[in-house]
């Protein structure tokens, strides 16, 4: 498969002729319009005036010049609008992914069946940048995925972000921008003059028939073309006319029609504004600015990019597999703790009792080991079995077994919940600790215990 070039594969709305050598809008058959709109009356002035005027002039050849004038002028103007309307206005190419040195990347986790993390794009929508010692906000456009450069703007209908963005002429149908407002501008002030020339002549051929008729109605039915290209001119001229003088406006105040009508209502200083005299000059008298885009080039295949960097605690394992046996290993070696404390404060209990001179024999390490893996408390009756003449010492012995225990049970039922949690790394050790505390409470009720007996 044959490489495609940048206007085959052109992601805006533009339309392209000659293997990409021209550019226009969309829009680009309203170009018909126009050009009937600037060929037709010229053509009836050339045949149905500007021929009987060749001899009405003392000069022999200024006849010859009026009519010879007026198709190069017609010409000229054309060439204009093909200048304005076929080349490219000022695009600026689009961004292939967001700029990465204005992302920042934040993780959101979503806990399904295991714990998945989406990074999320997250930049500021403007910034400001400073123009002339002034302060100019320029926006995002996720669109173009790029930030506009200052007095940049995109345009709906090309879907394009074009430089320094006048707006979008129907008639020319092209977007007007950086580089061709100059050719727009004179196009349009050129049709005002082009307007005028034909006007007065037909309004002088009018008078010349005038002196030779003798009413108004024989001379407007001796060359009715002459009245009706007068209606015509007229009317265009306030057109046509009315755009050069306002344009002529935003020139001398370095303004474009976008933002003349955008920020008209606010009192904002024209930061872009060097001077009536020099904005004349950057209009007209430098040098036009080549186009960031070679439409004629072929696509370069997209570099692979690496992912991006999400700035969050990645979860520690999968809740499957893995990290169940360590649960279970946790849990075991918590009941191990657990056992090893209740059987080390039971005996040390027992050899009280016996000391104290018990008349019952001693615990066994059997029954021990059947009251650890019952996993019950011993009952007050057992106690008294290993004592006689301590019956009230027992019970309040067998109490305070019966609170350690319980305390033990409780730290087992706490391991349980531990299985059904997400991070149970952390939690496991925090349980470790806490039987680790519960067996220094268990050593400490010994102590005191014995402290009491004596």
């Amino acid at each position: 498969m044959a490489a495609k070039r940048v206007f085959e594969a052109w992601k805006g709305s533009n339309k392209f002729l000659f293997g990409g050598r021209l550019i226009f809008g969309p829009d680009a058959k309203s170009l018909i319009v126009t050009l009937l709109l600037i060929i037709v009356p010229v053509v009836i002035f050339s045949v149905f005036v500007g021929r009987h005027l060749l001899h009405q002039f003392p000069l022999h050849y200024a006849g010859y010049a009026v009519l010879v004038l007026a198709v190069v002028f017609n010409i000229y103007v054309l060439v204009l609008l093909f200048l304005t309307s076929s080349r490219d206005p000022g695009i600026i190419p689009r961004n292939l992914h967001p700029p990465e040195e204005e992302i920042h990347y934040e993780s959101s986790v979503t806990v399904d069946i295991g714990v998945r993390q989406t990074p999320s794009l997250q930049f500021p929508r403007s910034k400001e940048v400073m123009v002339n010692g002034h302060p100019v906000k320029v926006k995002y456009c996720d669109t173009c995925m790029l930030y506009r450069p200052p007095r940049c703007s995109h345009c709906s209908i090309c879907n394009n972000c074009v430089e320094r963005f006048d707006h979008h002429c129907p008639w020319v149908g092209q977007c007007i921008g950086l580089r061709n407002y100059r050719y727009f501008f004179m196009f349009v002030s050129s049709a005002t003059i082009l307007c005028i020339y034909v006007f007065s002549f037909s309004a002088f051929y009018i008078k010349v028939l005038l002196d030779r008729e003798d009413t108004v109605w024989n001379a407007i039915k001796e060359s009715p073309a002459s009245v009706v290209l007068m209606v015509y001119c007229f009317i265009s001229l306030w057109f046509v006319g009315g755009l050069t003088g306002f344009h002529v406006y935003l020139i001398s105040t370095n303004q474009t029609t976008y933002e003349n009508f955008r920020y008209r209502s606010d009192d904002r200083i024209y930061v872009y504004s060097r001077g009536c005299l020099n904005n004349f000059m950057e209009v007209f008298c430098t040098q036009v600015k080549p186009s960031r885009n070679n439409f004629r080039a072929f696509v370069q295949e997209e570099v692979p990019r690496r992912p991006p960097p999400v700035i969050a605690r990645e979860p520690e394992q999968d809740l499957g597999g893995d990290t169940r046996s360590k649960v279970q290993d946790d849990l075991d070696i918590g009941e191990d703790l657990l056992k090893i404390s209740q059987r080390r404060n039971i005996e040390e209990i027992d050899e009280d009792i016996q000391s104290r001179g018990s008349n019952g024999p001693p615990h066994k390490t059997s029954d021990i080991d059947s009251i650890l893996d019952s996993g019950r408390a011993p009952t007050i009756q057992s106690e008294a079995r290993h004592s006689s003449r301590g019956r009230s010492g027992s019970l309040e012995i067998g109490q305070e077994i019966r609170a350690s225990l319980n305390v033990s049970e409780r730290s087992l039922e706490i391991g349980q919940e531990i299985r059904a949690s997400s991070n149970v790394s952390e939690r496991s050790l925090e349980i470790g600790q806490e039987i680790r505390a519960r067996s220094n409470v268990n050593e400490r009720s010994a102590v005191v215990l014995k402290e009491v007996h004596q």
